[in-house]
């Protein structure tokens, strides 16, 4: 896996959830998400919150400067977007090595472990709350769904993934992440 495969991975995903963040119509930051007691607003609290600590500051980085996003969540998730955009395009930075709680990596393989998926099904919770399409990118899907699960009980632990939701095992793959992650397709 090079360096231009993980950014090029990231930036494909991250394009499709911005194109979802651009699109939430009018008044719909506050509908009801997927995830239990959150609103649309706080798929983007989430990601805000959590990836500048692990990403930038665990790796002795500054943390870019996010604006609220209580204030604009479509600015909030363009900082962001940008910060890792650029973390993941410059070589010094990407290649920094840190001790992450997952042990030893650099800032580009725990974006590629972590953000990428993260990015990934937080756009279909996006999606889902603001009736968007919520079609996935079946390649990010495949993968992701297939490297999770050797993880599954590590996953539930973790307490970032809730009960396995059942569904048919003739479900397509996408149907098959999303309940994997604890939602209701």
């Amino acid at each position: 896996m090079t360096m231009s495969d993980i950014a090029d991975r990231y930036r494909r995903v991250a394009t499709e959830f911005t194109a979802r963040v651009r699109a939430v119509p009018d008044g719909a930051w506050e509908n009801p998400a997927p995830c239990e007691g959150w609103v649309a607003r706080d798929v983007i609290r989430h990601l805000v919150e959590w990836m500048p600590g692990l990403y930038f500051e665990s790796a002795g980085l500054s943390a870019p400067d996010i604006p609220p996003p209580d204030d604009d969540p479509v600015a909030a998730w363009l900082a962001l977007d940008r910060a890792l955009q650029a973390a993941l395009e410059d070589p010094d930075v990407a290649t920094r090595g840190f001790d992450s709680p997952m042990g030893p990596t650099t800032v580009e393989q725990i974006i590629d472990m972590t953000g990428t998926p993260d990015v990934l099904v937080h756009t279909w919770d996006l999606a889902r709350a603001t009736g968007q399409d919520e079609r996935l990118l079946a390649d990010e899907v495949h993968r992701v769904y297939e490297s999770s699960l050797p993880y599954d009980q590590a996953l539930r632990d973790s307490g970032h993934y809730g009960p396995k939701v059942v569904v048919p095992e003739e479900a397509d793959e996408q149907t098959k992440l999303i309940a994997f992650t604890g939602r209701q397709p």
